[in-house]
């Protein structure tokens, strides 16, 4: 009973269209009414869930990554990517710059919404234009963008670290994500080579060496930033937190003072926005603490391992429901509330049948991300529609070979381990 007032209460709060923060507060006051313990012990868990140090993280990288992809970078990562790839001339090159460019600024920005309307905003006419199908341009753009879940500096991976109660290192996790978003971009890419030879897309352009080396070089500045990501990280120089900030106070300069594409009255409306940003994840994150409390007096973690244990104690098994189950909550609830609200259920259970708990995070992020680029509350599909100029109807007829590939990614990310461990296991010793 206790646990069902409990999810009850954070239902029908979101039914009835009420701010998610505030839904999961007020089913962490119903539980705790529920099960008769102070409504003081609510307040100080909601209080303890924004008081961690690991929580600065998330404020310098959304800075950092506003700033650059706002700055001009998505354009020059852009060109850059199309003269990687103009030197193949395969057919369907503009396509490979896509998701090239994607993979670039994901590893700069942490955020698949900036990706899809930084990059969509660049890409997709320019597609358009080389007579690529204009939904094909938007789909491309929507799924690629997946990759800034899970490369580092994933805000969501921070917030898979910060919903585990800190026990899981955030540069762990960063690098978990390396291989399994390069796996996705490398299966998009393929997913496009076969399209573009199928349909007879238009092959890519060589550039000229002096341009080449003009756009390499303008590139090279943003990129540094993932130098300063990955290389600081790896190089035990700093931690994730200090990676951040470093980060932030580079991607300033090179914006303001090498680029110079962004204007010095624009800085105070894209701090509002990023101010706004970081406030709305840490109410969720103070709220969802509450619930987690909660959730743990009421042993709903290990009713939850009971009830899988009674359909099957195969681990293979259990992970493939978990998937579905995933799969559904990533359609119906937005990824960072989904992250805060089964990570604590969920977790106990893995743990239970023996998964690492970073892998566990993949497993989580890639699921969220694919129910991201579905209806009913896709945000990055519905970025992406509106950035491409189509509609959620003409988008979902065609881009069913995407969800395909993201699945064969997320069953490969599943069963092989080793896929999202082997760099922290061997980077991080």
């Amino acid at each position: 009973m206790d646990i069902f007032i409990l999810l009850a209460t954070m239902l029908v709060c979101f039914l009835i269209g009420m701010p998610i923060a505030y839904s999961l507060a007020l089913a962490a006051i119903a539980g705790a009414w529920s099960i008769g313990i102070p409504l003081e012990a609510v307040m100080l868990k909601i209080s303890d869930g924004v008081s961690k140090v690991a929580m600065l993280t998330i404020p310098f990288f959304v800075l950092a990554g506003a700033i650059m992809a706002e700055g001009g970078m998505a354009r020059r990562l852009v060109a850059f990517a199309d003269v990687l790839v103009g030197f193949t001339r395969l057919r369907g090159g503009l396509s490979l710059v896509n998701v090239l460019a994607t993979t670039f600024l994901s590893g700069i920005s942490g955020s698949a919404v900036a990706d899809t309307s930084a990059i969509g905003s660049v890409m997709i006419p320019q597609m358009e234009e080389a007579g690529y199908p204009r939904v094909f341009a938007t789909n491309l753009t929507i799924t690629a963008s997946v990759q800034a879940l899970l490369v580092p500096p994933s805000h969501n991976a921070v917030l898979y670290s910060l919903a585990t109660g800190g026990t899981i290192s955030i540069s762990a996790l960063f690098m978990a994500g390396v291989f399994p978003g390069l796996l996705l971009g490398f299966s998009l890419i393929i997913l496009c080579l076969v399209i573009a030879y199928r349909d007879k897309h238009p092959q890519g352009h060589t550039a000229q060496a002096k341009d080449a080396l003009k756009i390499t070089i303008d590139a090279a500045w943003g990129m540094v930033t993932l130098v300063i990501i990955l290389g600081g990280i790896l190089g035990g120089i700093f931690t994730a937190i200090e990676a951040g900030a470093v980060a932030c106070v580079w991607a300033f300069f090179v914006t303001m003072f090498i680029y110079r594409d962004y204007r010095w009255r624009d800085l105070p409306v894209l701090l509002h926005r990023t101010l706004r940003t970081v406030a709305m994840v840490l109410t969720l994150i103070a709220c969802a603490s509450s619930v987690g409390y909660i959730m743990a007096l009421t042993q709903m973690p290990a009713k939850m391992t009971a009830f899988f244990l009674s359909i099957s104690s195969n681990k293979y098994v259990i992970l493939f429901l978990i998937n579905i189950l995933l799969l559904v909550l990533g359609t119906l609830v937005d990824m960072a509330p989904s992250i805060l609200i089964a990570t604590p259920i969920l977790l106990p259970v893995m743990q239970n049948f023996g998964v690492d708990p970073v892998h566990f995070g993949m497993i989580m992020l890639l699921n969220l991300g694919i129910g991201l680029c579905h209806p009913p509350v896709g945000s990055i599909l519905f970025v992406g529609c509106a950035v491409g100029k189509v509609t959620i109807e003409q988008v979902m007829r065609k881009i069913w070979p995407f969800y395909a590939v993201m699945f064969m990614v997320l069953m490969l990310v599943t069963y092989l381990p080793q896929v999202s461990l082997w760099l922290p296991r061997h980077a991080l010793r």
